[in-house]
């Protein structure tokens, strides 16, 4: 068993995968679509898989747990990483956030059964929960780390406030915080910029998260990285525009491509950034291969560039 996790370069996020997100049966084609989609992924050399429970209402862990039992050996070669804590609206009742320890339970066993799998490499809790009480979360986890059940835990959109709490209660490291990060979602680096600025005020990332996490050795997976083609498909904005022909132009510089370069945007920062790339197309997987494969082609200059010409604003 492999047991890289939110080291590797690259991860893969599964949300696209297992068709609708209505309550309609899996299809042969949704599984057929998954394991070509999983197949791209392996050629460029990502072997870390990200799930929800959520994710097309169960489909998706159900689509890749199809592929895990079609193909013998793939389950060996990769590190299997899903999430629970968010309960979908059903009926009349809203969606709403569910970190008890009981359902952290039933849900585990649920993706369990769904991935076709008698463990998971990495679980981690999907968004905070005003009501959980650390200590009940905290038991629920170790019960299934000492059932063999789950071997690593990690949060997800989580505060450095919020992971030391429940890192307090719990006898095992958290290895990883995945947040929304990308060049168009740039709050988490600008948090620690603009401190003592007026523009501070608008930024809503909690300052400190970033450094928490480097100091304590948990890595910070980015979701969303590729801000869904805003520089490599259509953009909507001035600035938008003149973004994507930059990463165009030092695309066609590095004979790379613009997926890479906004990929290597977030992996030349010192924390070690690990992007969840989530298209279900194996063609946009295979774009981001160079991200995969090799460390990021920026100078510091360049850096410097995407950022500023993103953020449509000269540094304060």
């Amino acid at each position: 068993m492999t047991t890289e996790t939110s080291a590797d370069r690259v991860l893969y996020g599964c949300m696209g995968l297992g068709g609708s997100w209505d309550a309609e049966p899996l299809a042969a084609a949704d599984i057929d679509a998954a394991e070509a989609a999983i197949q791209a992924a392996l050629e460029i050399g990502i072997t870390t898989f990200d799930h929800a429970d959520i994710y097309r209402r169960g489909k998706a862990e159900a689509a890749f747990g199809e592929v895990l039992a079609r193909t013998p050996g793939l389950r060996e070669r990769v590190v299997l990483q899903t999430k629970c804590g968010i309960r979908q609206a059903e009926g009349d009742r809203p969606g709403i956030y569910d970190l008890r320890g009981d359902s952290i339970l039933r849900r585990v066993e649920e993706s369990l059964a769904r991935l076709r799998t008698d463990v998971i490499d990495v679980l981690l809790l999907h968004r905070p929960d005003p009501l959980a009480d650390p200590e009940d979360v905290a038991k629920a986890l170790m019960s299934l780390h000492e059932q063999g059940l789950v071997r690593r835990f990690g949060v997800s959109n989580m505060s450095a406030a919020q992971i030391a709490q429940l890192q307090a209660h719990l006898g095992v490291p958290l290895v990883a915080n995945q947040l929304e990060m990308s060049l168009h979602r740039r709050d988490w680096c600008e948090a620690g910029v603009l401190v003592n600025t007026a523009e501070a005020a608008a930024i809503g990332f909690p300052l400190g998260t970033i450094e928490h996490c480097r100091a304590n050795g948990i890595s910070l997976q980015a979701w969303g990285p590729l801000a869904r083609g805003r520089f490599t498909g259509g953009q909507e904005t001035p600035t938008e525009r003149a973004t994507a022909e930059l990463v165009a132009a030092l695309a066609d510089e590095k004979g790379t491509t613009p997926e890479t370069i906004v990929l290597w945007w977030l992996q030349r920062h010192p924390a070690g950034i690990a992007p969840v790339i989530g298209s279900a197309k194996p063609a946009r997987i295979r774009a981001c291969r160079d991200a995969a494969q090799r460390g990021p082609d920026l100078t510091h200059e360049e850096w410097y560039r995407l950022w500023i010409t993103a953020r449509g604003a000269a540094l304060p």
